[in-house]
């Protein structure tokens, strides 16, 4: 039996007034199948193929539903859409679906955005009843979205001290004795630039800005007996405290932003650790180099 075939014989009295549901899809045969579904159930139905159209189609439209799959071609994705109708129209109900069954794994985080998580293959009866029931519950008040930015801003303490108690647990690194105030020294500036590289995005490809402060540490890790493996591993340390703090902060990132934010976390850490990295093999030729009589 066919797709459409299916709801012909469970079809609910029609509402007082017509929803208007937004299907994005960038497959012809799903926006065609589920919007004649959804148009059997006296739904008003706009479709869109790409993250693009339907951007177009809540910045022009008022919708009372948004059902998107999760993944698209192109820039953006279903989490795209869900932010951009956040922003236009709170009180829209949203419902992303996957082909992927392990998105159930992160469904609640994904529901701190969206309303509903569903897995395709969408069964049509199931798809029906969750969006009226959604519109009957309302949209999901009172969520906290934030930027990457603004969670390393806030969370930069914290994530110190998850990095620093990460290096406590190394002995190669504590053989280099010093207090804690020392060995963190350079970080409340280096999160002072993350914060503001991820504020200021460069274009794809853009050398870091250089940054006087890693240049600074670089030299200051070399007079206190680092070697380079050490500065390495430290940075690397780093890293996986900065994801931690992302993932501890799930339930409020802003989706649509957070794959850009982390190959822009990569990108900066990695930068200043070359920064460093130069600056401590300088030191060390100069440190070598004859005096001149």
């Amino acid at each position: 039996m066919s797709l459409i075939g299916d709801v012909l014989a469970m079809k609910d009295p029609a509402p007082a007034g017509k929803r208007r549901v937004l299907l994005v899809d960038d497959k012809e045969s799903i926006r065609d199948s589920l919007g004649a579904v959804l148009k059997y159930h006296d739904f008003d139905v706009s479709t869109a193929a790409s993250v693009n159209d339907a951007l177009k189609l809540i910045g022009s439209e008022k919708f009372d539903v948004l059902l998107s799959d999760l993944h698209m071609p192109g820039p953006g994705d279903g989490l795209t859409v869900v932010s951009a109708m956040r922003n236009a129209n709170p009180k829209a109900v949203t419902i992303i679906f996957s082909g992927y069954p392990e998105m159930k794994e992160a469904a609640a985080a994904i529901l701190m955005q969206a309303d509903e998580v569903l897995v395709k293959p969408l069964n049509p009866k199931a798809l029906v009843e969750a969006i009226q029931t959604r519109l009957l519950q309302g949209a999901t008040p009172g969520r906290v979205v934030e930027s990457v930015a603004d969670i390393l801003e806030v969370e930069t303490q914290s994530t110190i001290d998850d990095w620093l108690q990460r290096v406590n647990l190394e002995k190669h690194l504590l053989s280099i004795e010093m207090d804690d105030d020392k060995r963190c020294a350079h970080l409340p500036q280096l999160f002072r630039d993350l914060v503001n590289r991820l504020r200021k995005p460069l274009p794809l490809g853009s050398r870091a800005l250089t940054s006087p402060a890693a240049a600074e540490h670089g030299m200051m890790r070399r007079d206190q007996g680092y070697t380079a493996a050490m500065m390495v591993e430290e940075s690397r340390m780093l890293q996986v405290s900065i994801f931690q703090t992302l993932q501890n902060n799930l339930h409020k990132v802003d989706f649509s932003l957070l794959l850009v934010g982390v190959m822009a976390i990569a990108d900066e850490v990695d930068s200043q650790l070359a920064q460093a990295m130069a600056a401590y093999i300088l030191e060390a030729k100069t440190a070598k180099a004859p005096t001149v009589a």
